[in-house]
């Protein structure tokens, strides 16, 4: 997975070109795209794609609407039966990841499906008090497959004017933001997903955040656009080079499992490297 482009949930047409297009995965969104008055509509809408089984090979994700609104237990019941791969939450905390989940193990036995068949993806900052819980994800149900963050919602909660300085770059709030979510997904064993760019006609501006997410160790990234996933999938698909460089890792290691450091190539590597190098392959599995 290195691309999952947000996708309006209301709009057939948009749906269908996405499903055409290069993006991974599909992030069919009930929650900010779509009006309230269009909500039900969307909703019953997704449930006929889901369960259609014409998914054209993509993972498809969810955004319900929060926990803690009217909406989303009427998301969850039209949506789980049908089986999305993944359901994301937004205004996520590690408690509301445990209350979904429970709800989902109600729903998934109730239409036959394999327990924590339905995965979990989170939008983990977009509250202040968020960022003082991020250490709870380790705890969190077996279902959560990653993190995400956003910016967005929560400068609007802080109050903050912008969340960006002049140069392109997150403030330094935002940036803790987004550390933070690094660091939770990787102590909790997940993915890491960086967030949404969303000056999406900047596409020098996306390549520069997507070498600072590749550099620090995100998995994958959000998209607002279609034009942005072709970027998005270039930056985060390794090079042959790189390839051909974790897999001589992996096999050095396989060939001496019993050292904790050896030499390849007139360079000392030790186990950092070999788990940088799955996650390497990991990445070019996942095309």
């Amino acid at each position: 997975m290195r691309s999952l482009l947000f996708v309006p949930a209301d709009s057939d047409t948009k749906r269908a070109k996405a499903l055409a297009g290069d993006a991974d995965g599909l992030i069919l969104d009930l929650e900010d795209s779509v009006a309230e008055s269009a909500k039900p509509a969307a909703r019953d809408a997704t449930a006929t794609f889901l369960a259609s089984g014409d998914r054209a090979g993509k993972i498809i994700v969810v955004r319900i609407n929060p926990l803690e609104g009217a909406w989303c237990a009427d998301d969850l019941a039209a949506i789980a039966p049908a089986a999305p791969d993944y359901v994301m939450l937004p205004k996520a905390t590690p408690e509301g990841v445990q209350d979904l989940s429970d709800m989902l193990d109600a729903l998934e036995r109730d239409a036959g499906l394999e327990p924590s068949s339905i995965g979990v993806l989170t939008v983990s900052t977009e509250t202040p008090a968020a960022l003082f819980a991020m250490d709870g994800y380790i705890h969190s149900p077996s279902r959560l497959a990653g993190l995400s963050w956003g910016a967005e919602d929560l400068a609007a909660e802080l109050g903050a004017t912008s969340n960006r300085r002049d140069d392109g770059t997150y403030t330094d709030t935002f940036r803790l933001a987004r550390t933070l979510t690094l660091a939770a997904a990787r102590a909790a064993g997940v993915l890491a997903l960086d967030g949404v760019y969303t000056d999406f006609k900047n596409d020098e501006g996306l390549r520069a955040e997507l070498a600072a997410a590749v550099r620090d160790g995100f998995d994958a990234k959000l998209a607002i656009h279609p034009a942005q996933v072709p970027i998005i999938n270039a930056a985060l698909t390794p090079s042959a080079a790189q390839i051909d460089h974790a897999r001589a890792i992996v096999a050095a290691f396989e060939a001496a499992p019993d050292r904790g450091v050896l030499s390849l190539d007139g360079k000392m590597i030790d186990r950092p490297h070999l788990l940088q190098a799955r996650r390497t392959l990991m990445r070019v599995s996942q095309d």
